[in-house]
Order: C-alpha cells, then structure tokens, then sequence
C-alpha cells in the first residue's frame, strides 16, 4: 500500500500565529485567570494543550460571543483566530476585562473590506457557514450584511449597490457557483473573493490528489473545523471515493483501508502537525504492524 502525503497540509500561518500569542500571554500574565473565548482554532487537541498553559475556554453553540461573555468576570479574555464582532469588543472592554486579539490577519483584513463598502452605501452579500465564529463576527457588524449558505438565501430585488465577499475558509468551488449565481441576479454587483491563500492551496492539492488514482483519503482534522470538512468535501466531489475525517490515528479503522492501494493523507489548517505525522507513520507501517500509537497531549503544538 503506497501512503502519499498531500502537500501542503496542516498548519497555516494564522493558527501559528494565534497559538503563540496564546503561549505568549501566558508566560506574560502568570496569575491571571486566562480566558479564550471560543474555540481559538478549531481543534479540541489544540484547546486541551492550551489548559496546561492554565488557559481555559468558554464556548456554547447556543450563545454568540457577546453572549459568552457574560461568563468572563474578570482577567484576559483571548478573542480567536476567527475574528470578533466590534459589539463584542466594547463589552470586553466595558467589563474591565484585559483584551487580547488574535484574529488571523486574513480574516480582519476581510472585515475591514466589509467595513469600506458599508461606509459607501452597498448592501453585502457574505457568503459563510452560518453559526460559525467568522461569520458571526462579520454579520453582527451591521444588518446590511445578509449571510449567504446556498442560492436559496440569495435575497431579491435589493436596490442599493450590492458589494460580495466571503468566508475565508469556503470551498473554492461552492464560492465559484454561489459567485455566478449572484452575477446573474446582480450584473453591476461588486466581487472581492477572500478565500485565504492556505485553505486555496490546500484545497487545490486534494483536488489533484483525487486526479492521481488515491483510493482512501483521510482528512485529520476536527469535525468544528469548517476547512477540515470542505477538505472531506471536495475530496468526495472530485470523485475520491472514501473519504474520512478523523481526529487522529485512534479513529483509523482496518475495513477503511480494504483493497487500497493509495491512501492519502491531509490535515485541516488547524491540526497540529504531530497528529498527522502519528497518522502517516500509521499508515507507513500497516501491513506489519496494527499498533496505533498513544496520543499523549502535551505543550508541543
């Protein structure tokens, strides 16, 4: 069985980014309660080594970030990589709380786009998952902002100037059709596309992958991570035809790897690196040895 290792993966410069800033406030404020609102990047094995920094998380699914914190009485509250609302800004900063912003510059660059055609008079058309912390953050900014999941919630007849963008972690080729399908509604719209240039790369290279015989993929991510599953996505669209996201080599099972003889392997752009490397040496050694190594959290990210 050939093991082909999907390049790039892992990692991207906005999840490094934040989780120093994470270590760093925690060497930097010792005996300060520290509090990350949300998820910093979506993978729980991140989270889990943060708590030996003596960082903790508050997240609800049922609650907004505004409602959140609510639950932060006092010390540092770490914003994510994600970005944050400025409502939500202004009631950290009214409860006293210590702020500490590690919203990836991609997705804050994408806001203040947002923010310079708002000032101008367009509607916006954002097109995002809904319920996902980027999106949120955009969307609180103004109720000119319509978030767009599918052609269904593309509104009509909007008589200002209409500006389009989006999530910086949708598929490459959901964006393209939503794109077309807008451009027909609204010929003289605006389009600034804002997928990040990590999950553009990563993407096209499962997309390749999928051109080069692979008979298994596994995606190593976490089931919150949105450019994890649009990995899993565009892999099964592009005709591979297993595809698993799993969280580490723990969720490897044999029946997966019947009568495969490529596998492949990526990860999501929040996965540790350590994680993938366990998945591939997995695989590397299949045939001779089913052990799967013990995942041991540890500050190592």
């Amino acid at each position: 069985m050939e093991v082909v290792k999907v390049t790039p993966r892992g990692y991207c410069k906005g999840v490094v980014r934040a989780i120093q800033i994470a270590k760093e406030c925690a060497m930097k404020y010792p005996d300060v309660p520290i509090t990350v609102l949300g998820m910093l990047v979506h993978n729980r094995y991140v989270m889990e080594a943060l708590k030996l920094y003596h960082i903790q998380m508050i997240d609800d699914p049922n609650k907004t970030r505004v409602e959140l914190l609510d639950d932060i009485s006092e010390g540092i509250v770490i914003f994510t990589a994600h970005g944050i609302a400025p409502s939500v800004f202004a009631k950290a900063k009214e409860k006293g709380l210590i702020i500490i912003d590690a919203t990836c510059p991609d997705v804050l660059k994408t806001q203040e786009i947002v923010q310079a055609h708002l000032s101008k008079g367009y509607e916006i058309l954002y097109v995002g998952k809904a319920h996902h912390p980027e999106a949120e953050a955009v969307c609180a900014i103004s109720n000119h902002i319509h978030l767009i999941e599918s052609s269904d919630h593309i509104p009509l007849h909007i008589q200002n100037p209409v500006f389009v963008t989006n999530q910086t972690t949708m598929s490459i080729f959901d964006l393209k059709r939503l794109f077309d399908q807008i451009k027909v509604l609204y010929p003289n719209a605006v389009f600034c596309e804002e997928i990040c240039n990590a999950t553009r790369i990563r993407q096209e290279a499962v997309a390749n992958a999928a051109n080069e015989g692979v008979d298994v993929l596994f995606v190593v991510g976490d089931i919150t991570s949105n450019n994890s599953n649009r990995l899993a996505q565009i892999a099964l669209e592009q005709g591979i035809k297993r595809v698993y996201l799993i969280d580490s080599v723990q969720d490897i099972q044999d029946e997966q790897l019947l009568n495969c003889q490529r596998v492949a392997v990526t990860a999501g752009a929040s996965t540790p690196t350590y994680l993938t490397n366990q998945v591939i040496s997995y695989l590397n050694n299949y045939a001779t040895q089913k052990q799967k190594p013990e995942i041991v959290i540890s500050k190592i990210l």
